[in-house]
């Protein structure tokens, strides 16, 4: 009887097991199948996969894990998530991974570090969550992404706008800077009509004169920095350009320069602050090579270049800038890189500059469809070259070497409109105005110029000229002013006045509707010849069309 009963047990328990063998078969190919795709899946995508159990001992990474930590696959399954993560990494995780699970399993994103098999350290996107079994945690998921090129892309990022914000501080000190300097030079050139060239105060005028001068010259450097776009150019001489960029770079430093400039140069179209800044940087970098002092040596020649040398683009004439230290020069394995923006061979602290010097010289070289080029050598020192084609043009607005001892102002007679929303400048603007014969109104915007405009011309006593200010604070600036009063009379007769002088509308005043223009600061002398000369040629072109 008990045999019996035991045999229908076991036959009981032999359909049992046959009944739920499919069953089980079918969870273990389900089984099979989902740790497949789960494989399929890490081993394809490019974040990297880890698992480890609840001790961080590592049970699997993938291909993209690998690479990213520079581990082979036995090394990795014989760590611990504390060789590749900070150490105080996993306990933070552990921790509130711990929490989420009492609330229910949920992913936790964050950025931590992962630590590369060279001591490296990766910024990296981490998605974490537990690994469930039976409803309880049995190891954890992490899925890293780099985030290398983003940091890197978001630093540019922050450089470029630190750069731009700079330069738009730069700007605006240099225009109020300007404006300052127009009163102060203004008042000079105005004392100095009074007096004799033999007199002692007149010499003390002329240094203070000469001191203004060297400052107007600083604030032609804050906007060559401020400014970017299309070089604005001009037939010139490279030698007052070169030696003016050169010498305000090496002021107060350590090191002096020993110029070798010709005087039968070819002269060059250019954009004089432009070709300035980029001489200015790579000056700078000399200097920095040279951290002891030294001799920089700054030469000028004129070089014809075969078009199809590799060197050139098209033109055969060039004129060539040097500019050769004796630092410790370039190694020949980066040389090539010294254009790249951000790069830069110095190390992080107060000395090392953002990396864009010598790309912006490229840059402006290059709008000047000219070459830079560098050779080095080490522990003897770098030249840079800089080719930028010749002009077949004579040069331009050349100052005399020697400006005369007393340069009696233009005197003129007429009625003159001036706009500017400076307080400073309009007096003494008007100051000199009348002192050289005009008589003055005066103006704080453009809509208080184009009501007095209209006034005048009612009246029948017309302004012969008006001087806008470029820029005006939350008002009417002189280009918009302009435009409305060639409306009213097409005859009007304006000069632009501004401290940005290099402005598209002071270079081509014409284009813009005026008939002249003058960049602050100013002397009397110049704005008694800039009025002359506007006058003269309205007076010309009546006697013609007449």
């Amino acid at each position: 009887m008990t045999e019996k009963l035991a045999c229908e047990e076991t036959e009981q328990r032999r359909r049992k097991l046959e009944k739920e063998a499919p069953g089980r078969m079918r969870a273990e190919e389900a089984l099979q199948e989902s740790e497949e795709k789960f494989r399929l899946l890490a081993e394809t995508t490019r974040e990297a996969i880890i698992t480890c159990d609840l001790d961080g001992n590592i049970t699997y990474v993938n291909k993209a894990g690998l690479e990213l930590c520079g581990y082979s696959h036995k090394e990795a399954l014989e760590m611990t998530i504390t060789d590749i993560v900070p150490a105080s990494e996993p306990d933070r995780v552990k921790e509130r991974l711990a929490k989420r699970a009492v609330l229910g399993n949920k992913v936790y994103h964050y950025e931590a570090e992962f630590i590369k098999r060279a001591g490296e350290r990766i910024p990296i996107d981490v998605s974490t969550s537990l690994i469930m079994n039976h409803d309880k945690p049995s190891g954890i998921l992490i899925a890293a992404c780099d985030l290398s090129e983003r940091k890197k892309t978001e630093e540019e990022l922050l450089k470029i706008q630190k750069l731009e914000s700079i330069g738009a501080l730069a700007g605006g000190i240099a225009h109020d800077y300007n404006n300052i300097l127009a009163v102060i030079m203004g008042n000079i050139s105005l004392a100095q009509t009074y007096l004799e060239p033999d007199h002692k105060v007149f010499r003390v005028l002329t240094a203070a004169q000469k001191a203004s001068e060297q400052a107007k010259n600083l604030t032609k450097r804050l906007l060559t920095f401020s400014k970017g776009g299309a070089p604005i150019k001009k037939v010139v001489p490279i030698s007052p350009v070169l030696k003016s960029a050169v010498d305000f770079t090496l002021s107060g430093s350590n090191v002096r320069c020993e110029f070798s400039i010709p005087e039968n140069l070819w002269p060059v179209k250019i954009d004089e602050s432009q070709i300035g800044q980029a001489i200015y940087n790579v000056v700078v970098n000399s200097m920095e090579a040279m951290p002891e002092g030294g001799t920089l040596r700054v030469g000028a020649d004129n070089v014809r270049i075969d078009p199809e040398n590799d060197i050139t683009p098209k033109e055969v004439k060039y004129l060539r800038i040097s500019i050769e230290d004796h630092g410790t020069g370039v190694p020949e394995g980066i040389l090539g890189k010294i254009f790249d923006p951000y790069f830069s061979t110095k190390e992080m602290g107060a000395q090392k500059g953002m990396g864009l010097g010598l790309s912006i010289s490229h840059s402006i070289i290059k709008r000047h469809g000219g070459v830079i080029d560098v050779v080095s050598q080490l522990g003897v020192g770098t030249t840079c070259f800089m080719y930028l084609p010749a002009s077949e043009k004579e040069t331009i607005n050349i100052e005399p070497a020697e400006r005369p001892v007393k340069e009696e102002p233009i005197a003129g007679k007429g009625r003159i409109l001036v706009m500017d929303d400076e307080e400073m400048i309009r007096n003494i603007c008007g100051q000199m105005l009348s002192h050289l014969g005009y008589e003055v109104v005066l103006s704080k915007d453009g809509a208080e110029a184009i009501e007095a405009y209209e006034k005048a011309m009612k009246s029948g006593k017309p302004f012969d000229v008006v001087i806008l200010d470029l820029t005006v604070r939350g008002g009417i600036g002189g280009k918009e002013t302009i435009s409305k009063l060639v409306e009213i009379d097409p005859g009007v007769k304006g000069i632009v006045s501004s401290g940005y002088s290099d402005n598209p509308v002071i270079s081509d005043c014409k284009s813009y509707g005026f008939s002249g223009a003058i960049a602050k600061p100013y002397r009397v002398d110049e704005l008694g010849r800039a009025l002359h000369g506007v006058i003269k040629r309205d007076s010309l072109s009546r006697h013609k069309s007449e």
